[in-house]
């Protein structure tokens, strides 16, 4: 899912999901007006610097969907503070739009909610095939074995960002490859009150995304071939409190970061006050807050000692994305589909990608000369070779709520100084995983 740089996933209840049930949403706008039968309403999700960006950005690409099919698009950019509470209150009151925006790690979660429209053969046929999609990208876009919820927008991983200035200073010749080199080269960079390492203790998609992935490089699963919670297994424990000692005992993280919600590790990164940063195909970020093309470079996100990125559970990154969905009972399925046709077009998605600094999910697009770059390129091979997608489960966006406010808790119990043990980690994940099983 993008953007972990925007804001936390909203809880999540069990009983939430529950309500949102097949009723869907499309027969009217937010606000209950009747829409025409050339009008669709769109809720895009906010992948650039500000809202106002995005409309920008998309506004001259809505009005040509509109010249070459007679179809007006309402646009709303929704906040990704807002948008999950958002979606769920459209499929339970049927008052939402008919296309939107969803990150992929909530696929499975709407998916059972059966408010989506289900991309068989048929929908895909209708938007050229689903041969022109990334497997990887079909494969977050819904539970295995189902017809996907939803269909690729833009694809994205993680990598590590660092400031080429910083380290020059430093004397640091390059990036951590490893965790123990993470640590090593953090405390050279850790000085004069900058600090080496970014991130953003507050923000819950952050937390899971960073989470996951130390899970995998631990050998963990957060859940069990039959879909039981494994949240407080040792190896989960020893994962979740290898990423908050960073702050707690490495010191290479500024106690101040576990208040971070919104971005505030971008604006640093970019202020010159920290290092590096993990993060989502942050370059257009980076170019918004004022830097410029060489003043950072890009490598992969570190993995355990002796290992190398895709090899064994070295994963780096989680599988991120966003994608398109379309709500199951919209009274304008023919304009919808068109809709989604046109976001997915060779020439949409070269466009669009471009701008946000995304990789298209279309196989065609991503052979023009913008996704070569050399941050792309690294995005592209860590999708590639050393991503996995998190947890395709219904409860996936309450997982999400529970371990990411867990990572929160822990955060801020070492920015006080207060210890972060392996007790500590584990009691945290057992309440977490407690939440599941209500």
């Amino acid at each position: 899912m993008r953007r972990t740089r925007a804001a936390a996933v909203t809880a999540v209840t069990v009983s939430m999901l529950a309500a949102a049930t097949a009723c869907g949403g499309g027969s009217a706008d937010a606000e209950g007006s009747n829409k025409s039968p050339k009008e669709i309403t769109y809720w895009a999700s906010n992948q650039g610097p500000d809202i106002a960006a995005d409309q920008a950005t998309l506004g001259p690409e809505l009005k040509k969907f509109e010249e070459q099919t007679g179809i007006k698009v309402k646009l709303e950019v929704v906040p990704w503070s807002d948008l999950l509470n958002r979606i769920l209150a459209a499929t339970a009151s049927g008052q939402g739009p008919d296309v939107l925006n969803i990150g992929n790690t909530w696929s499975s979660s709407l998916q059972a909610t059966g408010a989506l429209l289900p991309w068989d053969a048929k929908n895909f046929e209708a938007i050229g095939g689903k041969d022109r999609f990334v497997e990887s990208a079909i494969g977050s876009a819904g539970a295995k074995g189902q017809d996907p919820a939803a269909v690729p927008l833009y694809s994205m991983s993680y990598a590590l960002y660092y400031n080429k200035k910083m380290f020059q200073e430093a004397g640091v010749e390059k990036p951590p490859a490893t965790w123990d080199e993470m640590v090593t080269v953090g405390q050279k960079l850790s000085k004069d009150g900058k600090w080496a390492l970014g991130a953003e203790g507050a923000n819950l998609s952050n937390n899971i995304h960073q989470a996951f992935v130390f899970s995998q490089q631990h050998g963990a699963e957060f859940f069990d071939a039959s879909g039981k919670p494994t949240f407080d297994s040792a190896a989960n424990v020893d994962a979740v409190k290898q990423y908050v000692d960073l702050m707690a005992t490495d010191k290479i993280i500024a106690p101040g970061n576990a208040e971070y919600d919104k971005n505030q590790s971008l604006q640093d990164f970019a202020n010159g006050k920290t290092a590096m940063v993990l993060w989502q195909n942050a370059a257009s970020s980076f170019k918004a807050q004022g830097m410029k093309e060489g003043d950072w470079g890009v490598a992969p996100a570190p993995v355990p000692a002796g290992g190398a990125p895709g090899t064994g559970k070295n994963v780096n990154s989680m599988v991120a994305g966003i994608n398109l969905a379309v709500f199951k009972n919209t009274d304008n399925i023919d304009g919808s589909l068109k809709f989604v046709k046109f976001m997915t077009s060779d020439e949409e998605q070269k466009i669009l990608n471009q701008t946000y600094g995304s990789i298209p999910p279309v196989k065609a697009a991503q052979t023009h000369p913008a996704f070569g770059t050399e941050d792309l390129t690294v995005l592209r091979n860590t999708l590639s070779t050393s991503a996995a997608p998190l947890p395709q489960v219904p409860e996936e966006s309450q997982f999400e709520t529970a371990v990411g406010t867990a990572v929160k808790e822990l955060f801020a119990d070492a920015a006080a100084g207060r210890p972060v043990t392996t007790e500590s980690v584990k009691a945290k994940l057992t309440k977490a995983q407690q939440q599941m099983q209500k």
